[in-house]
């Protein structure tokens, strides 16, 4: 009997000493979460109970459970490694099969999927057109190596100033070619449906009456339409056109683009002093941009950025939680699988209730304590060589019974 019981120990022993083994060998390893045995004592029981004369049978190991506390958090320079700052674990797609990590070291693959080193698939909640995103579905997530649309400018703002003090031009007759035929002028640049840049100039002639001005628009040195009027009150604000904007007739570019229709808005302008200034020129065209880079918030949002300034949201991280994550099913390569005892994925968004933020160019280390296993080896060890002595101490007092004569 004696023997059996000092077998369970040494067997419980050694369970501890494998599992301690693991978490130091593990120590570097990204997301990694140390394991703790847990130990019971054994008893025979019988339908009217235990004696209360029972020494015990020995010891069993009841469980091998997962610590999930949060590891530290290391930069890098990669914009794909993720670091989950709080509760929740990356959704994965491996084949189809949905598996869940804290390992958050991603690359990307030949056909410009987010992946990890086994190729399993990060899972993000596709964007919604007009806005936000589809929480009720996940998707892979793949980076778009297609160049982003072009957008033809159709609103130009201009900010500035006509110097009050202005006489008509000694030339009447306009002609862009001849600086005596107008006052001042500004350029700009615009684009056409297909992303080409087009150069836009600006003339303004003063009139005869006071307050009165009258603006151009050429386009490549062509004309867009004939002389629109601008005119300013005695404190020198804007009162034609009223609502400040102008729409200019079409233009059509050379490249085979679509028409250009585009408008000026003139609200900001101004008539003070002598001096022309244009302060700001915005215009809400832009040309055909390729993928530079990309962004991950700390909310999860994925964002594309190109060489226009756009920017196209590719989706949001999917995080998943569970009622008991100690139920979670262990597999290789730093992933869980949910089980019944841990109950179904509760599926999230960073930074909601339950779910933690996410930290782009960060991965989370193992939150082994190599102090804390070093004593728990020594523990297990001791725990080891008491249980060996008790049988060699069992061994010689059955000698002792077998030399009675």
């Amino acid at each position: 009997m004696t023997f059996r019981l000092a077998l369970s120990g040494l067997n419980a022993a050694q369970s501890d000493l494998g599992v301690t083994a693991n978490n130091i060998a593990n120590s570097s390893t990204n997301g990694f979460k140390r394991s703790r045995v847990e130990f019971s004592e054994l008893f025979a029981v019988s339908p009217q109970g235990v004696s209360s004369l029972a020494a015990g049978n020995g010891v069993r190991v009841s469980d091998i459970s997962q610590q999930f506390s949060q590891g530290s958090i290391d930069f890098t320079d990669n914009n794909l490694d993720l670091a989950i700052s709080g509760p929740g674990f990356f959704t994965l797609s491996d084949a189809g099969a949905q598996v869940y990590t804290r390992a958050g070291s991603f690359k990307t693959d030949s056909g410009g999927y987010v992946v990890n080193a086994q190729g399993q698939r990060l899972q993000v909640y596709p964007p919604i057109i007009g806005g936000g995103f589809n929480t009720g579905s996940m998707a892979d997530l793949r980076l778009v190596t297609s160049e982003s649309a072009p957008s033809a400018t159709s609103m130009v703002e201009m900010l500035m100033n006509l110097p009050s003090d202005a006489t008509a031009p000694t030339n009447g007759t306009f002609d862009p070619a001849d600086p005596t035929s107008f006052n001042r002028a500004t350029s700009l640049t615009v684009f056409d449906s297909l992303g080409a840049a087009h150069t836009g100039t600006m003339y303004f002639v003063k009139q005869a009456t006071a307050g009165d001005w009258s603006a151009r628009l050429y386009i490549d040195g062509t004309a867009v339409g004939g002389a629109q009027t601008l005119s300013f009150d005695n404190v020198g604000q804007m009162v034609t056109p009223a609502t400040g904007q102008i729409a200019f007739p079409s233009y059509t570019p050379a490249t085979g683009a679509a028409a250009m229709n585009v408008t000026f808005d003139f609200g900001g302008a101004t008539q003070y002093g002598n001096t022309f200034s244009v302060s700001n020129i915005t215009q809400d065209g832009y040309t055909t941009g390729r993928l530079i880079g990309m962004d991950i918030d700390k909310s999860g949002v994925v964002q594309a950025r190109f060489t226009n300034g756009r920017s196209i949201m590719l989706g949001q991280v999917a995080l998943s939680n569970f009622a008991n994550s100690n139920g979670l099913q262990q597999l290789a390569d730093t992933n869980w699988a949910e089980t019944f005892t841990s109950g179904q994925a509760l599926r999230g968004q960073a930074g909601n209730s339950g779910f933690g933020l996410i930290q782009s160019g960060a991965l989370e280390a193992s939150n082994v304590d190599i102090t804390t296993q070093l004593v728990n080896m020594i523990t297990a060890q001791r725990n080891f060589q008491a249980n060996a002595q008790m049988i060699s101490t069992s061994d010689q007092i059955t000698q002792t019974i077998i030399n009675i004569r």
